[in-house]
């Protein structure tokens, strides 16, 4: 169930998400609080889940993982003790750096990390041989949006600007 946030906890969050290095006192400010007021918030936003953990966003390449990938998974049973053995190695490699149950064609999603091909062959190799039954692996080329925070207030998108009407050849 969603916590009730006030325009407070709203700011507070946002100005956490763009940047979770901020000192106290420049939330406080930020949010027109007393130094107190604002660490007693940011404590409770965090005792009631809504901030899960701070953490650095590193650059893979730049710390020795140039190859980013994503990683499509399907089962070869679907019972759970089956699932329990594949989520169990999915947990246990660390260059699984994130992973979703989905819903459709497939029923995982990872994004893996590798320093080299042969680092990248260990974990699918790990995965098939725990249940992964068809892999597919898609290679991360570029960044297009970098991960952002939640949209907390509600903004409407901007309208795409409307194409100009195409005039037709001079009736003669």
């Amino acid at each position: 169930m969603a916590i009730k946030l006030d325009e407070v906890d709203i700011q507070l969050l946002e100005a956490l998400q763009a940047d979770a290095d901020r000192t106290n006192v420049e939330l406080a400010r930020l949010v027109g609080l007393s130094p107190a007021a604002t660490l007693h918030r940011v404590r409770y936003l965090k005792e009631s889940g809504v901030i899960r953990i701070i953490t650095a966003r590193l650059d893979p390449a730049a710390v020795g993982f140039p190859l980013q990938l994503y990683v499509a998974a399907t089962l070869g049973r679907h019972d759970p003790r089956s699932t329990k053995i594949f989520e169990d190695q999915v947990r246990a490699l660390p260059q699984i750096i994130s992973a979703d149950n989905v819903a459709g064609e497939m029923d995982y999603i990872f994004t893996v990390v590798a320093r080299d091909v042969a680092e990248l062959q260990e974990v699918l190799a790990r995965l098939s041989t725990r249940g992964g039954q068809r892999l597919i692996t898609y290679l991360r080329l570029s960044e297009v949006k970098p991960p952002c925070g939640l949209p907390l207030t509600r903004e409407e998108p901007a309208a795409a600007p409307r194409p100009r009407p195409r005039r037709g050849p001079a009736a003669h």
